[in-house]
């Protein structure tokens, strides 16, 4: 262990004076705990209450611990929480606390031996599961919520790997089934449509469509209640400084162009690319709303219950997991955008995982289960924090 703890300190040191030698633009700044080690120790609950910070009137817990690589959430209708770990290539369950004592009953596998699973979603008696190059489903006993019957394939050839290997998928209200793969890199070129791209598939897996393009990595997506309009955040291009570009938050259409990779942010043509495309760059739809740069806002969840108080009613939840190409760090935290008649604002809703540059935790997802309450998923700590309105 002294050898492990000497050989980190050694990375950290070179890591971070290699940084202050290099330009702005090529900065690494990332919790190296985390990617060195299989899994960081998560806070304690006394570091935990000392740094984690909620709204007035909010509690916040950790509510289940041990999932590594900890990334999508889903409610279950039961109240249990399904939750993917690509890493492990299983679908954990995290039983409800019917005990009462703020924590979850358990944490066990729920599917196992999957190729780097990540979206969820259901459809009737079906859990829809996005792995990184096919999408499958597998029938759920609604009396148990137990799997029944072996895993069926709907989706094959989707393309995998590269820098975005993540895929997220949803059913939108229209009953199609809607997928986000991410680019293959930084900033290229693709030569495969549906990369930086959505797709939509009929719940069987047929009628394939490309729904909208332009859209470098947007890992999270969910329509908004009150009109139905659909949001996805985005993640812009690495290696252009501290503060540019922007991430976003596109309020995607079907059949537009979001910009990637020849426009960054409101309108601005990306310095490598924007001059091959200028029809691309005039056509481009800005975003509804700006991120700070290289925050990586992941999932977003409109808040659908009843106990937050109003102002959260129309509100989106987004988890910011964290700056790495950047001097400083940024992100590392939960929001809540207000969507209001002259745009949208942006506020901190969960804060304290990142603290004078030191990390405890790196939210990737956020969900409203049927209590009300909100969840967020943490693939650093390996943990799932609960926040509840506790009023007053």
């Amino acid at each position: 262990m002294v050898k492990l703890l000497a050989v980190l300190a050694v990375v950290v040191a070179l890591a971070f004076g290699a940084c202050a030698l290099l330009p702005e633009r090529y900065a690494f700044n990332a919790p190296l705990r985390g990617m060195l080690l299989p899994a960081p120790t998560p806070p304690d609950d006394r570091e935990f209450a000392s740094r984690i910070r909620v709204p007035d009137g909010f509690s916040v817990g950790v509510y289940a611990l041990g999932i590594r690589n900890a990334r999508f959430l889903r409610p279950t209708p039961g109240g249990d929480l399904l939750v993917s770990s690509p890493r492990t290539g299983t679908v954990f369950l995290v039983e409800a606390d019917a005990d009462g004592d703020g924590r979850a009953d358990g944490v066990r596998p729920f599917l196992r031996g999957l190729k780097r699973p990540h979206g969820m979603d259901f459809r009737g008696d079906w859990l829809y599961v996005a792995e990184a190059d096919r999408i499958r489903r597998v029938r759920l006993d609604p009396e148990t919520g137990e799997v029944a019957g072996e895993l069926e394939t709907v989706v094959t050839g989707i393309p995998e790997g590269g820098n975005h290997w993540t895929r997220t998928l949803r059913f939108g209200p229209d009953g199609w089934m809607y997928v986000s793969i991410g680019s293959s890199c930084n900033v290229c070129e693709e030569s495969e449509p549906r990369r930086a791209a959505m797709v939509r598939y009929r719940p069987d897996g047929s009628g394939e469509e490309l729904f909208a393009t332009g859209l470098r990595n947007a890992v999270g997506f969910d329509w908004r209640p009150a009109d139905g309009a659909l949001y996805a955040t985005d993640n812009g291009r690495d290696l252009l400084g501290d503060d540019f570009p922007p991430c976003e938050l596109n309020r995607v259409t079907e059949g537009g162009f979001f910009g990637w990779p020849y426009v960054n942010g409101f309108g601005v043509p990306d310095p490598d690319l924007g001059n091959r495309a200028p029809a691309d760059v005039a056509a481009a739809i800005p975003p509804a709303h700006g991120f700070g740069a290289h925050t990586a806002p992941l999932g977003i969840t409109f808040y659908r219950g009843s106990e937050f108080p109003a102002p959260y009613r129309d509100a989106a939840f987004v988890a910011l997991h964290g700056s790495w190409n950047r001097t400083r760090k940024s992100g590392y935290k939960v929001v809540a955008l207000e969507f209001a008649p002259d745009g949208v604002r942006e506020r901190d809703f969960v804060t304290g995982f990142e603290l004078d540059e030191d990390v405890i935790g790196r939210p990737v997802d956020v969900a409203t289960a049927p209590d009300g309450a909100l969840y967020v998923s943490d693939d650093y700590a390996g943990a799932i924090y609960r926040v509840a309105w506790a009023g007053g």
